[in-house]
């Protein structure tokens, strides 16, 4: 899993672990927001990641709900979950919210579905709606 990282901030050494994780370089700042976008389909995940890299935010990348769980207890520093309802896996975006909300109740999170309507009461406490297809959990 290798973050989207701005590009004057990625050092040229990547650490021993799996997908080879870029560093951040000594410029980072503490109080850089990190996220964690859980997306299925690799080109919008893509872009969504560049979209946030562009704009001086650490973006990384999950395919499915157990990569972006292994990916939070990797990463502390991620603060926003965005995902999408759809995935492969045992767990779909919500069930995904739900835990992350018991385990890292300092995530917020954003749901998102291109093709699925979430129910308000599907999802954790603290909801509020921005729009038929989005969700955020605050």
């Amino acid at each position: 899993m290798v973050p989207s990282i701005p590009s004057d901030r990625i050092e040229d050494e990547t650490m021993g672990t799996a997908g080879g994780l870029a560093r951040l370089g000594p410029m980072t700042q503490l109080n850089q927001k990190e996220v964690l976008i859980v997306e299925d389909e690799a080109m919008i995940r893509m872009v969504a990641a560049d979209a946030l890299a562009e704009r001086g935010i650490v973006a990384w990348e999950a395919g499915d709900a157990e990569e972006a769980l292994d990916a939070l207890n990797e990463h502390p520093a991620i603060s926003l979950l965005f995902t999408d309802v759809n995935m492969p896996g045992d767990m779909n975006g919500i069930d995904l919210a739900r835990r992350v909300h018991e385990v890292r109740p300092d995530v917020e999170l954003v749901i998102t579905s291109g093709a699925t309507s979430v129910a308000s009461d599907d999802l954790p406490d603290q909801v509020l709606s921005l729009g038929n297809r989005t969700q955020w959990i605050g």
